[in-house]
């Protein structure tokens, strides 16, 4: 009987555990500093939505980072761009929390990530998978430090909770993490389209872009307008947190008709595979050209983005003659702070006869088919499903340039770009790449696959590209010695380089003939060796480094220095 009773209280445990979906009390904070964020889960970011939270660090690297929870660390990478230094944690419970960015891991941890590198002779590690007897954490053990390293704007912690089995991403603040937060959403704009060829905004068939006005603290307005036919609303809105001046993403969106609901999302959880519909939540072609994202209130039919609640005609609204309408736009973030929009709109039917201009080209793209399509030496292949919905394509070749449609269309896929190059002597084509030249100051480096007499790339971003030559070797540069110096007293050893064409593509240091870790932060130039990492022998030494760019060009610098080793 005793012990059926301790089993009746493990059960019991087990489906209240069960029955909470996102455990409050589990996980911890992160740092050991109250949270305020930098970004929040669900954020419109460029081609994604962020999928984490990043939490502020003052403004500076090296703070303590903490397992959130009991687990063991299951994965470890190092790359130079993306999230960095990255640890990976799986729990009991079924999830796994993540955190990016990082400047170094703990001093176990940091070892043998080390003996790895000098074993590959290589700064990024690819994926590094552990069994759970390998590095078994506790809660609030310290496992690394905060950075800035990958593709990080500034200094601050990315932080993920994901479904261990299914790698979907959910929200951090579900678990408990709860950054002081009392103000409510702020509209900045609207947007409102005709949707149908009998649609009318103001008698016009043209979306138009219209102010707002905020009436009380959390309650805005829009002047009234008239509209007949299928209509559609973006909104150009942000949030803020308490304590920090940075806008952030919004938690929910809700679009009610009349007093009933017609469109509502949350960024509750997201898979990284339906991350790309972004571009279809926005308005794509108004931000590639002002740089201003419209969250849409319906949803395109492409768009398999699983966030949309239980829409009505997929959000798009049919206003008819005569009626009046009252459209109300509700955001919300995470602590429910609300902020509400009211759109007041006149059912009118157009007294002018719209003629749509007839868009053809000679390019027409399927979007169901391969399409494959040449002028003068220049082939663009698209795999079927490329894009989301069929298209007439702009596409000319201009003294060399591709002139591929706009950057305005967002594409599902990449498609292949290929340039005849049998016109360029051998040693031109040694020195060629082909760019992204869509701002033609600063040329973008398209990973360049060279066979014969072709060059080709791949992309999915339609644009300008041209071939361009790059026939300088990159610049390196010594950091706060000099050749024949004496250094005894430094921890590190630093360099610069650059490269005004093609890009950095790799480097290969050495001291004394033997390899060293150089990490490279790509957002100031800099390589860095830290002393520590190994001891030398005597007091003269020759450092080394050669700097090779995307096509090959490669500069070599040679240095001697003294040091003595402090004990």
């Amino acid at each position: 009987m005793k012990h059926l009773f301790f089993l009746l209280i493990i059960v019991s445990s087990f489906i209240s555990f069960s029955q909470e979906k996102y455990p409050k009390n589990f996980f911890r904070n992160p740092l050991n500093i109250p949270s305020e964020l930098a970004g929040t889960f669900g954020e419109l970011r460029s081609n994604h939505f962020h999928s984490g939270v990043d939490l502020k660090t003052l403004g500076k690297e090296g703070l303590k980072v903490y397992a959130t929870a009991d687990g063991y660390i299951s994965r470890i990478k190092v790359a130079q761009f993306g999230y960095g230094k990255t640890i990976y944690i799986t729990h009991p419970n079924g999830f796994t929390s993540v955190y990016a960015h990082l400047s170094k891991y703990a001093n176990q941890i940091e070892a043998y990530v080390k003996s790895i590198q000098y074993k590959k002779e290589k700064y990024q590690t690819g994926n590094l998978f552990f069994k759970e007897n390998k590095f078994p954490v506790k809660k609030g053990e310290v496992i690394a430090f905060s950075g800035n390293t990958g593709s990080s704007g500034g200094p601050h912690l990315h932080y993920e909770i994901r479904n261990t089995k299914t790698e979907k991403i959910i929200n951090p603040l579900l678990f408990g993490l709860n950054p002081e937060d009392t103000i409510s959403p702020v509209f900045q704009s609207l947007k409102v389209y005709p949707l149908g060829i009998n649609s009318r905004i103001n008698n016009q068939h043209k979306s138009f872009i219209l102010s707002v006005n905020e009436i009380d603290k959390g309650s805005y307005i829009a002047d009234r307008f008239l509209a007949s036919g299928s209509v559609g609303f973006g909104v150009h809105v942000f949030d803020r947190l308490n304590n920090v001046s940075n806008k952030n993403g919004i938690y929910s969106l809700e679009m009610r008709v009349n007093g009933k609901r017609f469109y509502h999302h949350t960024v509750e959880t997201f898979s990284f595979t339906e991350s790309k519909f972004i571009n279809l939540h926005i308005d794509y072609p108004h931000y590639k050209k002002y740089s201003r994202r419209y969250q849409k209130t319906y949803k395109e039919s492409a768009n398999n983005l699983s966030t949309y609640k239980n829409l009505i005609n997929d959000g798009i609204i049919t206003i008819k003659n005569g009626l009046n309408y009252s459209i109300e736009i509700i955001a919300k973030d995470f602590k429910g702070n609300t902020s509400s929009l009211k759109i007041p709109i006149l059912g009118k039917n157009p007294n002018t006869i719209y003629t749509p201009q007839k868009d053809t080209t000679e390019f027409k793209i399927i979007a169901t088919e391969f399409q494959k399509f040449k002028k003068e030496n220049i082939t663009i292949a698209f795999p079927k499903n490329t894009f989301y919905k069929d298209v007439f394509l702009d596409f000319k070749v201009e003294k060399g340039i591709a002139k591929i449609h706009t950057p305005s269309i967002p594409l599902d896929k990449s498609f292949t770009l290929t340039f005849g190059v049998s016109s360029y002597s051998e040693i031109e084509k040694e020195q060629l790449y082909i760019a992204n030249i869509e701002n033609p100051k600063f040329p973008f480096y398209q990973e360049t696959r060279k066979k014969d007499s072709i060059f080709y790339t791949t992309t999915k971003t339609l644009g300008n590209y041209s071939l361009l030559i790059d026939d300088k070797k990159p610049e390196i540069n010594l950091l706060y010695f000099k050749d024949a110096q004496w250094i005894s007293k430094r921890k590190t050893l630093k360099v610069k380089i650059s490269d005004k064409g093609s890009g950095i593509k790799n480097y290969r240091a050495t001291i004394d003939g033997k390899w060293i870790l150089m990490e490279y932060n790509h957002k100031k130039r800099i390589l860095t060796y830290n002393f520590s990492d190994k001891r030398l022998s005597g007091s003269k030494h020759i450092f080394k480094i050669v700097v090779s760019d995307n096509v090959g060009n490669t500069n070599t610098l040679s240095a001697t220095f003294f040091k003595k080793q402090l004990n």
